[in-house]
């Protein structure tokens, strides 16, 4: 799933290359990726792009004051052409969704691999009115994002802190992959309680989610869309690595299994050398 340093990448990529270009035809492939219908997706077309924002893990594509805005959820992404093929797209079983064309040749496609569409698109004059970037919390790379922030944000959570930094409604932005490697820079469990987290605790938290962020989009900047998934997977320590010896301390990286999802960690790094039940009721690692 691209999470923040991968959007903020699109973002970028999507600056340089949309803005003051005109869109002439916005194609819907699959049905289901058009979440809104007023105003409808014509409305873009003839309109020249004049920026490109993220808000969490959203993309905004704004073309004169209408909206395109992208939630690429778990297995979407975003494919740049420089040359688009010739006709329209023929709707199918396929993994593409829609795609956006300008008056260059040039243009994106959004696809979406395996069964479970959840790729989403919305037309809006105000992304605030998008469900989804409505309830986000504040964005970890922003200004404002101090420590005593974060503090205040985990005060109430009586939840494990892996389960808090995915929250959207929390802080926006962060995933699967970035919790796990924000976790394991910090030292501390993913089952710890949020709320239980000590001053110093919080201190390490914080100087390791913003050092993992700004160290993945530095990564990420300049990368060519095409290549960003490749290059989020080369930047990760833990996640994704079970069974691979930890970088920091040579340990296994080991993996705690879900309905949906899964989590990976060092014992050694991160939690007193003791590894965490494989279950989904696991016993919470204080």
């Amino acid at each position: 799933m691209p999470e923040l340093p991968e959007v903020e990448a699109l973002r970028a990529f999507l600056t340089d290359h949309l803005v003051g270009r005109q869109v002439v035809r916005v194609l819907p492939v699959a049905v289901s990726v058009l979440k809104t219908y007023d105003p409808p997706l014509t409305a873009l077309e003839g309109r020249t792009v004049t920026g490109v924002a993220r808000h969490g893990k959203f993309l905004d594509v704004d073309a004169e004051g209408t909206h395109l805005v992208t939630h690429l959820a778990r297995a979407g992404w975003l494919q740049w052409k420089d040359r688009l093929p010739d006709g329209a797209p023929r709707p199918g079983k396929g993994p593409l969704a829609l795609r956006v064309a300008l008056e260059t040749g040039e243009g994106f496609d959004l696809t979406e691999a395996g069964t479970q569409k959840r790729l989403a698109v919305y037309v809006t004059e105000d992304p605030r009115t998008v469900p989804g970037i409505a309830r986000l919390g504040p964005d970890p790379l922003a200004a404002d994002f101090d420590e005593e922030r974060l503090a205040g944000l985990l005060a109430g959570e009586r939840r494990q802190i892996k389960g808090a930094l995915r929250d959207q409604s929390l802080i926006a932005g962060i995933g699967n992959a970035y919790s796990d490697e924000i976790l394991h820079a910090a030292r501390m469990s993913p089952f710890k309680i949020a709320s239980n987290l000590t001053k110093e605790e919080v201190h390490g938290l914080h100087v390791a989610l913003l050092a993992t962020l700004t160290e993945a989009v530095d990564r990420s900047r300049g990368v060519a869309a095409g290549r960003l998934k490749a290059e989020k997977k080369s930047g990760l320590r833990v996640h994704g690595r079970t069974g691979e010896p930890c970088p920091v301390c040579g340990d296994t990286i080991r993996e705690v299994s879900f309905a949906d999802s899964s989590l990976q960690y060092c014992p050694t790094c991160q939690t007193g050398g003791k590894p965490l039940a494989d279950r989904r009721m696991s016993r919470l690692l204080k």
